[in-house]
């Protein structure tokens, strides 16, 4: 088993008897990636999910007239799952991908479910799991319901360190608006300080 502090700070000790502390922390495998490699693959089932400890992860698909959309964007301690495919053994309709080198710690669905019998491990999976949907759902209704200059500075106030390392085409897909148009929104900011 490869100790991990950055585990630690996921499953607060606090929370967790210590022999269950350490069946959970045996049961991750740290990974590095390097910069565009894929964490999944569209069309592949996810037969693992991954913590970020280091660097910067998107999820993206390819639309029907071939362009590249971010999705979502994952950096530390973001849990990096397709839940449909990991939970439902379905086919991932989405890439998953380093967008920097980066460290990850995985863990399979079988050494996930060995798990689950830990009320505070399961607790813990749960409010991850509707953290996730209430971000989808948010972000779902703002690319509908609000103005892209809004959109941008609710993602910079949010998550400020994706706007500073995932490129801007990226960013401006998953915005919903061209890299041209976050171009003139940033330089909008900026002359407005």
């Amino acid at each position: 088993m490869e100790e991990s502090h950055f585990l630690k700070t996921i499953f607060l000790e606090q929370n967790f008897k210590k022999e269950d502390l350490e069946l959970i922390i045996s049961q991750y495998q740290r990974l590095e990636f390097s910069k565009n490699d894929y964490l999944i693959k569209a069309d592949t089932t996810a037969n693992y999910y991954y913590f970020v400890e280091s660097g910067f992860v998107r999820s993206y698909v390819i639309d029907l007239e071939g362009n590249d959309i971010s999705t979502k964007f994952f950096s530390h301690s973001d849990i990096v799952i397709d839940w449909h495919s990991y939970f439902l053994k379905t086919k991932c309709r989405e890439h998953i991908q380093a967008v920097t080198n980066c460290v990850v710690w995985k863990i399979s669905f079988d050494n996930f479910m060995k798990l689950f019998s830990i009320e505070a491990f399961r607790e813990i999976g749960r409010t991850r799991l509707v953290n996730n949907y209430f971000e989808l759902k948010t972000h779902s209704i703002s690319i509908i319901a609000d103005a892209a200059k809004d959109r941008y500075l609710n993602l910079l106030k949010a998550k400020p360190d994706i706007v500073q390392n995932v490129p801007l085409k990226q960013l401006a897909t998953y915005l919903g608006i061209t890299d041209t148009s976050l171009s003139r929104i940033r330089k909008e900011i900026a002359e407005s300080k």
